[in-house]
């Protein structure tokens, strides 16, 4: 056989689109490569979407709105099929053809830039679409694949870290705390006095006629080593995951482990020591212990089988209820920015959506690696690998 003549299968994938506007009809993602046999969990992936709809400092849209997931396409009996899924969230305020046209973008949007790329001048052609409303679609998505994580007993935790100047000091060795302590805030964050801290920051926020931005954190816990590559640089688990963080609307910055901090800081400061513990050898980390995580669980593109952590920093809302200059499109007047309904600070919902998507990218990582059509097939490959993994060097 030739060279030329070798055409090997792609890798197994899982991907997923979203389709939809912020006043439109629906908004909907398709997700396929998902294997066939996954319990779906329906009313976690609503309860899901109900905590993207919350947080302190959210504006009027959330009380028109009640979001739920309809799956259209690939479940039978609350499995998945192997075939592409379909997910739908129903907007109740589908007014696209009625809502107002805009022509005075706001400083911070997609407006002029979009309406300049289209060739508009009503930036409502390109707000619907960049509205944060999309998310919707992506916890969603999220929240299937955090049904095949739960599989592999790999769990998602995010949180808030920072709103304004206010910034927690939290614990994050137990998950279980974690996620109690983070629920019982209405701004998501486990530290109760950073959280009052935050509340009283979107107060003052919203009697000044501004907004607030702030510091979303996500930890994932359970992981194996290898998931991700460092064969290509597309391929890096590290890479996949700030692109996904970076595609949430208002993020401007992701870090991963000590993020920047290794910037300043000596190579003894930041690499973090390897050791192993024959007792932890049946565990995830398979026995190899690090007295740090600077690395934020992934080296080389890889994971190293400590928890991933992963920061994004999103910008306050770009809708101000005292709004900045703009110019009007059609007169080329210098005026105010225009209103759209928005909130104050949407950091609370921002970190549902940063767990969504770094739980979406996880779970695509697990699928290349130990990839077959069935959950079945899935956890054949995932034990014969662990097994392997143990029992290294295998010439010996």
């Amino acid at each position: 056989m030739r060279f030329t003549d070798y055409n090997p299968l792609p890798m197994a994938t899982l991907t997923y689109k979203t389709a939809g506007e912020s006043h439109g009809k629906t908004l909907l993602a398709l997700v396929e490569g998902f294997p066939a046999g996954v319990p779906i969990d329906k009313p976690w992936i609503d309860a899901e979407l109900k905590r993207r709809q919350g947080g302190y400092g959210r504006g009027g849209r959330q009380r028109i709105e009640t979001d739920t997931v309809e799956v259209l396409t690939g479940i039978r009996r609350q499995h998945s099929t192997g075939a592409p899924i379909a997910l739908q969230v129903i907007n109740r305020d589908s007014r696209i053809d009625e809502a107002p046209e805009v022509s005075r973008p706001r400083p911070g949007h997609a407006d002029l830039a979009g309406s300049l790329k289209w060739l508009t001048t009503d930036c409502r052609e390109t707000l619907e679409r960049a509205s944060a409303r999309e998310t919707a679609a992506r916890v969603a998505a999220g929240g299937l694949a955090r049904c095949l994580l739960r599989e592999f007993g790999i769990r998602v935790a995010g949180f808030v870290r920072s709103i304004g100047s206010a910034e927690a000091s939290i614990d994050t060795s137990d998950i279980d705390r974690l996620i109690a302590d983070r629920d019982a805030s209405d701004v998501y964050c486990p530290d109760a006095a950073a959280s009052e801290q935050m509340r009283a920051q979107i107060r003052q926020a919203k009697i000044d006629g501004d907004t607030l931005g702030g510091l979303c954190e996500v930890h994932v816990f359970g992981c194996p080593p290898g998931l991700g590559t460092c064969v290509q640089w597309d391929q890096r688990l590290d890479s996949r995951i700030a692109a996904a963080v970076m595609g949430i609307q208002a993020f401007k910055s992701v870090e991963i482990g000590l993020g920047k901090k290794v910037a300043f800081r000596r190579g003894s400061e930041v690499h973090d020591p390897i050791g192993f513990d024959a007792a932890q050898r049946d565990s995830v980390n398979l026995g190899f212990t690090r007295s740090s995580n600077n690395a934020g669980g992934i080296e080389g593109g890889m994971t190293n089988g400590q928890p991933i952590v992963v920061r994004g920093a999103m910008k306050p809302i770009a809708t101000l209820l005292q709004p900045l200059q703009s110019v009007d499109l059609n007169t080329r007047e210098v005026n105010k920015a225009a209103y759209e309904r928005s909130d104050v600070c949407a950091v609370p919902a921002a970190s549902v959506v940063m767990e969504a998507v770094i739980a979406f990218e996880v779970a695509r990582a697990l699928v290349e690696k130990f990839g077959g059509d069935s959950l079945t097939e899935m956890k054949a490959n995932y034990q014969a690998y662990l097994d392997l993994a143990r029992k290294l060097p295998l010439n010996r």
